[in-house]
């Protein structure tokens, strides 16, 4: 065979071979369009489907902030705990915060507050060269773990918490049914990587569950401390849906073979 013929052979078998129908896998599920979320234009912006509880301007998202004040667009702890009007399940929530400057005490005493689900505290604490125990400095899940990096700012500058909270779920007879898990990135850095709490952060006594409806209350601290907060946004999260119409399975051309299940 000459060298031109035995190209034009290895052409035409590499035609034929793209030209075959490729093995696919298949899971069976048919998926729901996943919904169109258009994100916020700039960092840290609200996306579409986001709803505001703080944009800087009033505080007519909350309930008791009658002694919170907003200043040069951030509020700032006032008396007693303030908690949202509406009501959030499994979310991502985007916050930022700074801490008082000067700074001012040591330990919880500085620059301290706390952002709730429910009865469950992210912690919120001037923890730039600062210490105090670890399960109670910033970002971390009150008395329960500490933070795995302290990526605070210093006082006065502006600090991110970006969370993915899932909610704990009870059964009829206030069983525990599924704990809470966290995701925290403070300031972009991973703090937070889906702990599981193991009940409500008390300051004396051990943690624990009680029932209570899935939806709760996003809850702001007053700790004595005038830190201040802004672009405060949420969106509920659902994970995909779909059904399982047939079994997984491989297709070849025409061909479907279905996918042994592990034993």
């Amino acid at each position: 065979m000459s060298k031109r013929a035995s190209a034009t052979l290895a052409m035409l078998l590499s035609l034929a071979a793209s030209a075959a129908p490729a093995q696919e896998y298949l899971n069976g599920i048919e998926w729901q369009e996943p919904p169109v979320v258009t994100p916020g234009e700039k960092c840290g912006a609200a996306p579409s489907d986001a709803v505001i509880l703080f944009d800087g301007k009033d505080l007519s998202a909350w309930k008791g902030a009658e002694s919170w004040k907003v200043e040069d667009g951030a509020m700032v702890v006032g008396k007693q705990m303030i908690e949202s009007k509406d009501t959030f399940g499994d979310c991502q929530l985007h916050i930022e915060w700074s801490a008082p400057t000067p700074a001012v005490g040591e330990g919880q005493g500085r620059g301290n507050s706390g952002v709730f689900f429910g009865p469950y505290e992210l912690q919120v604490l001037d923890s730039y060269k600062a210490k105090t125990y670890f399960d109670g400095q910033a970002a971390a899940i009150y008395k329960q773990t500490p933070p795995m990096a302290n990526a605070m700012k210093a006082p006065g500058d502006w600090n991110v918490y970006d969370i993915i909270w899932t909610a704990p779920r009870f059964k009829d007879d206030g069983a525990l049914e599924s704990p809470a898990y966290i995701t925290v990135l403070h300031n972009g850095v991973v703090a937070q990587n889906h702990f599981q709490l193991l009940g409500n952060t008390p300051f004396n006594e051990p943690p624990k569950y009680a029932k209570h409806d899935v939806k709760q209350p996003i809850r702001l601290q007053d700790h004595g401390n005038p830190v201040r907060f802004r672009n405060i946004w949420i969106r509920e999260t659902k994970p995909a849906e779909g059904k399982q119409v047939k079994e997984p399975f491989i297709r070849n051309g025409d061909k479907e073979t279905p996918v042994k299940k592990a034993s």
